[in-house]
């Protein structure tokens, strides 16, 4: 291999490294927003609930 393959090579490597990366933060986020998401929605039903009571 030259040194074009081996600097190649090497730049696709961290292309893909940087990619894993992206890929775990975005699941990470994504999986924040739905449980943020689904707390509000424990949240909205449980003040429903106790207006319930007062009804």
């Amino acid at each position: 291999a030259n040194l074009q393959d081996t600097i190649d090579t090497g730049v696709g490597n961290l292309v893909n490294a940087n990619l894993a990366k992206e890929s775990a933060q975005l699941q990470a986020l994504q999986t924040k927003q739905q449980l943020g998401i689904q707390a509000l929605s424990i949240a909205n039903s449980g003040s429903s609930a106790l207006l319930s009571l007062f009804r």
